[in-house]
């Protein structure tokens, strides 16, 4: 039965990155383990079931790992509860580092949310037309105009993202969240 469950685990962690792989196109690589983008998969739902559990009505947070770094953005009503979403944050197991960019103040209107997702579809499309980057080494993020890049990259890889990002419409800062390979 334990030799089963092994096989059984090895056959969906090959599955997983098998479609992680292909997420955004055929020069499409992400340099994660399969183990870890299950981590980062898992990171990301435990955060926001906990963060919406205390914090349902005074904020709007978005919740991004990539190789187990946590990129916090979105708005909070108060210094103390954007303090206390990062402290949530990393108390979710495998949770490496976090970087907390929640905006203390009003929270974001549909349209301005709506604004940023039409962003993060452009900066993607920029970055699936190159190529001389492989997108998946990439996770985009974006709040109120500023893009957040992160990924396992060289740093001509990151130069590149970053300037066609900064030079997408609407993108009012790039913020650069990665760790370099070379």
């Amino acid at each position: 039965m334990r030799y089963l469950n092994i096989l059984l685990f090895a056959a969906v962690l090959v599955a997983v990155q098998g479609c992680a792989g292909s997420r955004l196109g055929s020069h499409s690589v992400d340099r994660r383990s399969a183990g870890t983008l299950l981590e980062d998969d898992q990171i990301e739902d435990k955060s926001v079931t906990r963060i919406k559990e205390k914090y349902r009505d005074s904020t709007q947070v978005n919740i991004t790992s990539f190789n187990r770094f946590v990129l916090i953005t979105g708005n909070a009503l108060s210094e103390d509860i954007k303090n206390d979403v990062e402290r949530i944050v990393r108390a979710v197991p495998n949770v490496k580092n976090t970087a907390n960019e929640i905006i203390v103040g009003v929270l974001a209107t549909s349209g301005s949310r709506r604004t940023d997702s039409g962003i993060t579809g452009n900066v993607k499309s920029r970055l699936n037309k190159n190529k001389t980057i492989r997108t998946g080494t990439f996770r985009i993020a974006t709040d109120s105009g500023v893009v957040y890049l992160l990924g396992l990259v060289t740093h001509a890889e990151a130069n590149i993202a970053a300037e066609i990002a900064s030079t997408t419409p609407n993108v009012t800062k790039v913020v650069r969240v990665f760790e370099y390979i070379d």
